[in-house]
């Protein structure tokens, strides 16, 4: 009977899978056809800063007010604020001003609410969030994304043609900026989804990329076939489209001079490349890159997905490289910071305001679980994935108002973030794990392989000194005599079991070398606990704190 209902499933989500394919085939050749130009993204811009509170409150009554099974809804009607009282609030104090008062009066959402792993209390109010009951009613979804977490599993992210297009306005701005509407682009990640969303994002902003190398083999044997099949789709519907764009080309972070020949190449010809990637992806890069005594003098690199510190920029900038830092997250539609062209801090970021509000609890937040400088994001777009008001995604960051002068800051983007990081998930290499099977795999897998108990075993993540990720898996001593080789091999293949996201982690830590086993004992917080998952806290510098 179980394995009736297991096939039934599965017969299932391949529908699901097709028909979502069919929809994006075909609305994806108009799509790629209508790039947004510099001026009518200007012009959007502006009307959207313009109608900024209008918009947020046409969005917070239809997604919010209008569905009573939303969440938020629940808590808005928990503290009495009807949506006439919002919206003479926000006439009021305007939009943050707003979702302050909101915040103190327990409207809002933890990370760990937010994804159900925790009842939502307020008073004498309670009840668990369903995710998906935060999904925008409002816009069409055309192919879905997964999110990470630190402790749970991922969100289902779905995302529409419509809301790529939102963000590629703000995209082909930022680009415009720099000067880059003319530059090779490329792309530097993983297959799946969201590399497709990127590369879709990039030619909906006018700014079409020429190359798409993939960290993992697309073909790789175990890997669902949902990863060729997207692929070839999208491939399929751009050519019809008449804007073809690239398939993926395999090259693993332990050997990445194949892109750095490409791009000393393009600088060589007398044009400009601009790889998009990963933060360690782009370090491993130039690393290797200088090693081979290839000079990237001019080149571009637009980062994202991990902590920006001085060591890490160090690191690109040591071979001629320019690094642009990009903040995001799949919840909100994903670009939410844009980095400032006259940084006074390694990752100095312009928020986009046109399209996020962002708030912190400041004094309140112990109150409320929040750490003070934890970012409460609120969504302002019509094409947002879900509707988001005063949700914490699980990053904290120093947010101020400040005159930077540069060109961004002309566009209406004046609020800055820096010292962006993350207190609930880790990364390597780009990818945010899931730690609901990493604990399993340092609670059962391991002890039961070789020996001692659940708190024998931590996985720590912090950073070396050239700019590299790293993750330390600690066995305590007391285990006894054992080979580091084989627990690392036990880990990484009990992690990267199964043949989607979990698989395309395994491959780049594998490849990566990120991972490193250590005898001694697990670190312990100064609260007394230890966590399954430990992030090492850096210094002002970006340096692992002592």
């Amino acid at each position: 009977m179980q394995g009736r209902e297991d096939f039934g499933t599965l017969k299932w989500a391949m529908i699901e899978d097709l028909v979502a394919g069919a929809k994006f085939f075909f609305r994806l050749p108009s799509f790629l056809r209508q790039a947004v130009n510099v001026e009518e993204a200007r012009a959007i811009l502006c009307r959207r800063l313009e109608r900024r509170e209008e918009d947020f409150l046409a969005f917070v009554r239809q997604g919010i007010y209008d569905r009573s099974r939303n969440p938020l809804r629940t808590l808005l009607r928990c503290v009495g604020c009807e949506y006439g009282d919002l919206a003479r609030l926000v006439r009021g104090e305007g939009v943050e001003g707003a979702l302050l008062m909101l915040f103190r009066r327990g409207v809002y959402l933890t990370v760990d609410e937010f994804k159900g792993r925790q009842p939502v209390r307020r008073g004498s109010t309670t009840f668990t969030v369903n995710p998906g009951q935060l999904r925008n009613p409002l816009t069409s979804v055309h192919f879905v994304k997964q999110s990470g977490g630190s402790r749970g599993k991922g969100i289902q992210v779905g995302l529409g043609l419509a809301s790529v297009r939102d963000r590629a306005v703000n995209l082909a701005l930022f680009l415009a900026a720099r000067g880059g509407l003319g530059w090779r682009h490329a792309l530097w990640g993983v297959p799946g989804r969201s590399s497709i969303h990127i590369l879709l994002r990039f030619t909906a902003g006018g700014a079409v990329p020429i190359r798409w190398f993939s960290q993992v083999d697309p073909a790789a044997a175990g890997l669902h076939p949902r990863y060729r099949w997207s692929v070839r789709v999208m491939r399929w519907g751009s050519l019809v489209g008449g804007v073809p764009l690239p398939s993926p080309e395999y090259v693993s972070l332990e050997d990445p001079l194949p892109i750095a020949r490409w791009m000393a190449e393009t600088l060589r010809s007398g044009s400009t490349p601009h790889l998009f990637t990963f933060v360690s992806s782009a370090v491993r890069l130039c690393r290797v890159a200088g090693r081979a005594g290839i000079e990237l003098d001019g080149a571009k690199l637009w980062v994202t997905g991990e902590p920006v510190t001085a060591e890490r920029l160090a690191v690109i900038r040591a071979v001629g490289a320019e690094p642009t830092p990009q903040y995001g997250a799949s919840e909100s539609g994903s670009p939410i910071g844009y980095g400032c062209l006259r940084a006074a801090f390694p990752d100095d970021l312009h928020l986009l305001q046109d399209l996020h509000a962002m708030i912190q609890p400041g004094p309140d937040g112990p109150a409320s679980g929040l750490p003070p400088l934890a970012l409460l994001i609120s969504s302002l777009s019509s094409t947002a994935p879900f509707t988001l008001l005063n949700v914490s995604l699980g990053d904290q960051a120093v947010m101020e108002r400040r005159r930077c002068g540069c060109p961004l800051e002309t566009l209406g983007w004046t609020a800055h973030l820096h010292a962006l990081r993350s207190f609930e998930k880790l990364t390597a290499g780009g990818v945010v794990f899931l730690d609901a099977e990493v604990i399993r795999v340092l609670e059962e897998v391991l002890p039961s392989r070789f020996g001692g108990g659940p708190t024998d075993y931590q996985l720590v993540e912090d950073e070396a000194q050239d700019g590299q990720p790293r993750l330390r898996l600690l066995v305590h001593p007391s285990v006894g005599p054992l080979s580091p080789a084989e627990v690392a091999d036990a880990f990484l293949a009990a992690v990267s079991a199964g043949s989607g996201a979990e698989r395309v982690v395994g491959h780049v830590w594998r490849d990566g070398k990120f991972l490193r086993v250590e005898r001694r004992p697990p670190l312990a917080m100064a609260s007394g606990k230890i966590l399954h998952l430990h992030s090492v806290p850096t210094t002002a510098s970006g340096s692992p704190a002592s």
